[in-house]
């Protein structure tokens, strides 16, 4: 199969490298021609994980976007919520019919760069998919290597328009054999585990964050009082998928955490202690610059909020950790963030929210 991996995230080198070893042709594209030098160089990453460390030959590294994105049927861009809308600015012009493009997690950016791409002029007939997490937990590292500490083991995704799944799907499972077929783009949206996760804990270490060089906040920085609010938000957050109609599994958060041999989960039972006993999440965070705070916060956390208010499902806690965040770093999130108001989408009711979510733009 012929795939783009669009963009210079820890996910898009994983998407690279994983993509090649699966024995599809890569076309890697990045803006960035300094800091994409050693990959143009030598048209391979180096990666470590639980095989070890080796090279990972790809077909083609271009810092031109149409060259990587010509005759691919798989467009990958696992990037930050916050880079969706230049790389579409970017990408829209040289989408052709059939395309699949994928971003996970996403937080609804299918929906937006699609309405995007047709606001640009381009009626190609393209889909896009959101998913409940980011399929790695990766960083780059310093020396240039890639290490990749865990692969998600079940990937819920969801395609904007729906109608187009079984489409979509026939491309994505070549790559994420893992994947699993939502109903749709918000399903996915709401599993996202990223609003879920981070909030609590950047918010709640804010003082060590700011105060240390670097603070591990799936280490130290995870207790039981942190705890205690990450489950009253993903209490929240099941409640507003149940009263938009969305049923299991609802990939509890408490299941991860407590390593639930039976629980629905994305990761390994193992996955939590492989990110304690790595060092790569001892991070320096920067609460007014980091995606846990513009995208998490920003993103997940206001539409979550916004679609509590539309379905009437009251959600303190979630409503709670919006504001403190916005306030933390001067902003009103609830007012600037990813809402259902700021995504053209609050007017809607539940039918016609529904077949958007099924038909697209044009349905």
């Amino acid at each position: 199969m012929e795939i783009a991996v669009l963009g210079g995230g820890h996910g898009c080198y994983a998407a690279a490298a994983d993509a090649a070893e699966a024995g599809h042709n890569v076309r890697f594209w990045r803006r960035d021609t300094v800091a994409f030098r050693p990959i143009l160089e030598r048209s391979a990453i180096a990666v470590t994980d639980f095989r070890g460390q080796r090279d990972v030959t790809i077909a083609l590294a271009t810092t031109d976007i149409a060259e990587a994105m010509d005759g691919a049927d798989l467009i990958l861009s696992p990037l930050p919520g916050t880079a969706q809308r230049g790389l579409c600015e970017t990408m829209a012009p040289h989408l052709k019919d059939g395309q699949v493009v994928f971003v996970p997690p996403g937080t609804m950016g299918s929906y937006l760069m699609a309405k995007q791409v047709l606001e640009s002029g381009n009626n190609a007939d393209v889909c896009f998919g959101d998913a409940g997490t980011l399929p790695w937990l990766v960083r780059k590292q310093p020396d240039g290597v890639t290490r990749i500490t865990t692969r998600a083991v079940r990937l819920p995704s969801g395609i904007f328009p729906a109608v187009h799944t079984d489409h979509a799907f026939a491309a994505i499972e070549q790559v994420f054999p893992a994947a699993e077929r939502c109903k749709d783009a918000m399903d996915a949206a709401l599993l996202n585990y990223g609003p879920i996760i981070h909030p609590p804990l950047i918010l709640m270490n804010a003082g060590p964050l700011a105060h240390f060089d670097a603070w591990d906040i799936h280490n130290e920085g995870t207790q039981e009082t942190i705890r205690n609010v990450h489950d009253a938000l993903d209490a929240e957050r099941i409640a507003i998928r149940e009263a938009l109609g969305y049923g299991e599994p609802h990939y509890r958060l408490a299941d991860h955490y407590n390593r639930k041999e039976d629980g629905d989960l994305m990761y390994s039972l193992t996955s939590h202690d492989d990110l304690k006993d790595s060092s790569d999440w001892r991070e320096d965070i920067d609460l007014f610059n980091h995606r846990y705070m513009l995208e998490d916060v920003a993103m997940g956390l206001a539409m979550m909020v916004s679609i509590g208010d539309w379905a009437g499902v009251p959600c303190p806690v979630a409503a709670g950790l919006l504001a403190v965040g916005g306030a933390s770093v001067g902003q009103d999130f609830r007012a600037t963030g990813r809402s259902l108001e700021n995504m053209g989408l609050a007017d809607l009711n539940c039918d016609e929210l529904q077949n958007l979510l099924k038909n697209g733009l044009n349905g």
